[in-house]
C-alpha cells in the first residue's frame, strides 16, 4: 500500500538507481527527524542501499553524532548551509555510505535564528561531489517536513543521474 504522505516521492526510483550503481546512502536529519530515512526504508529492497541515518534534532547532537564543527554551530547556527553540508559529510563518513544527505531547517510554527518558517538547507555529499542548496517551502510543519524529504530524494536522484565528467559535477 502506498503511503499517502509520501505518495509522490520517487523513493523507489532512488533505491533502484542506487542499487543499479552499487551505491549506498545515509542521512543526518534535523527538521525531518528521520522522515527521509524512513521514506527510503519504506521501499522494498532498500536494505541493499540504505546504510542508516542519524536523527540530530538537538543542536549538540549535530556535533556529537554527525560531526558538525562546534564553531560552525556557534557562529552560523544549526540552520545554515554549512551545517547542512557538514551533516551530509558526517552521515556519509560515520555511516560508511557512498552518499550522505543532510537536512536542517525551520518547520515552524515560529522562526528560528532569523530564518523564517519553511527555510530548508539540503546538503549532499558524494564520492566526488558536495553541494548545498537553500529552499523555501510552504505549509504547516508536516508539509514542510514532507517537502524537505521529497526535495532530498529528487536532488539526490539528480546528482546520481549527472554524467561523471559534467562541469556541474566539479567542486
Amino acid at each position: 500500500m502506498t503511503d499517502p504522505l509520501t505518495a509522490d516521492v520517487p523513493a523507489a526510483e532512488l533505491v533502484s538507481t542506487l542499487a543499479a550503481s552499487g551505491l549506498t546512502v545515509a542521512t543526518a536529519e534535523s527538521l525531518t527527524a528521520g522522515l527521509l530515512c524512513a521514506t527510503i526504508a519504506g521501499v522494498p529492497g532498500a536494505s541493499a542501499v540504505l546504510r542508516g541515518g542519524l536523527v540530530v534534532y538537538a543542536t549538540d547532537l549535530k556535533h556529537r553524532l554527525a560531526g558538525v564543527d562546534e564553531e560552525v554551530l556557534a557562529t552560523q547556527g544549526p540552520v545554515a548551509a554549512s551545517t547542512a553540508e557538514q551533516l551530509a559529510v558526517g552521515a556519509r563518513s560515520r555511516c560508511g555510505a557512498d552518499w550522505g544527505v543532510g537536512l536542517t531547517g525551520v518547520a515552524g510554527p515560529d522562526s528560528q535564528d532569523g530564518h523564517p518558517v519553511g527555510v530548508v538547507f539540503l546538503g549532499l555529499a558524494g564520492p566526488a561531489h558536495t553541494e548545498v542548496m537553500r529552499c523555501e517551502l510552504a505549509g504547516d510543519r508536516w508539509a514542510i517536513r514532507i517537502g524537505a524529504a521529497r526535495l532530498a530524494v529528487r536532488e539526490l536522484l539528480r546528482c546520481l543521474r549527472r554524467p561523471p565528467d559534467s562541469e556541474e559535477s566539479k567542486d
